[in-house]
């Protein structure tokens, strides 16, 4: 019997969807679903995306994320429902802030804060985009990319991957030695597929993204990679800004460095910018960091 084809494309959008549409069970309750297939543990970018999911519908469309908060305190078992609670902090003039925490049996594996704005007009400025940086069509997709190591194809090839991902340098999963040390982790990302028009379901899928290759500029530095010979690692915060209108489901750059590492954590930043260089959002990740049989 053969194998059920990898979902893609436009069908893999759609399973994120389904994962970002939460169940309302209460006036400040929701429950949300891992996807089918998936790694053993809860993806970060998952959980932070369902619970800003969970944070903006108590808040009055009028007003968008402009920044969040959120701590990962115990790994999420993908098996089991995930409860998010909503805590309303405050309603301003102008902004509205919201508590989200996800719950598995009753205890936290999540919780963020989230700050909400009406739109408002003022001072405008950003730092360029990096220069000299091929485009998203000049560098090899995630196919070509894995095509080299098909021992990875046993743990990729079965999950559906919503976001086009397209690594500048090499990525943080190769195999030892085949890693140069890079100040820089630089990929190209997309939903790949359409979004509906939500601005907050379009923050939501930016949040999820945002968590895949933000540690990865911390092994970058020194050569490392993830698994078998290099390190394993989780994901201990993470904070993301947004500053400007976008859409997920358009290219745009992440440009991520490390700072600092030091006692088995490290911190890690990222930018992302559209084709036309305008920068749309900051991210910001400490992360656990622990050589392979350590």
């Amino acid at each position: 019997m053969s194998e059920s084809p990898v979902a893609s494309g436009q069908a893999a959008v759609d399973q994120l969807l389904e994962v970002l549409d939460l169940e309302h069970t209460g006036e400040m309750t929701f429950r949300g679903m891992s996807p089918p297939v998936g790694p053993q543990r809860v993806y970060g970018g998952q959980v932070a995306g369902q619970a800003l999911v969970a944070a903006g519908r108590t808040v009055e469309p009028e007003r968008f994320v402009h920044s969040l908060h959120g701590y990962f305190v115990r790994p999420g078992d993908p098996v089991e429902p995930i409860e998010y609670q909503v805590e309303n902090v405050r309603d301003g003039r102008s902004f509205s802030v919201r508590r989200s925490v996800a719950l598995q049996h009753d205890k936290p594996i999540f919780f963020m804060s989230a700050s909400f704005q009406r739109q408002e007009e003022g001072l405008d400025h950003h730092a360029p985009a990096p220069a000299g940086v091929p485009g998203p069509d000049e560098v090899p997709t995630m196919t070509d990319r894995l095509s080299r190591y098909p021992e990875r194809l046993g743990i990729w090839g079965q999950i559906p991957r919503p976001i086009d991902v397209r690594y500048i340098g090499e990525p943080g999963w190769v195999r030892p030695g085949d890693r140069p040390a890079e100040p820089n982790q630089r990929v190209w990302m997309r939903i790949d597929g359409k979004l509906p028009d939500d601005p907050l379901l379009h923050a939501c899928a930016l949040a999820y993204a945002s968590d895949l290759t933000l540690l990865d500029s911390v092994l970058s530095v020194h050569g490392e990679v993830w698994g078998p010979g290099g390190v394993v690692g989780a994901s201990l915060d993470h904070a993301l800004w947004f500053h400007r209108s976008f859409r997920a489901d358009e290219w745009f750059l992440y440009d991520c460095w490390s700072p600092s590492a030091s006692g088995a954590r490290g911190l890690a930043t990222g930018r992302m910018f559209t084709t036309d260089g305008r920068h749309i959002a900051t991210a910001m990740q400490e992360g656990l960091l622990r050589r392979v049989g350590a």
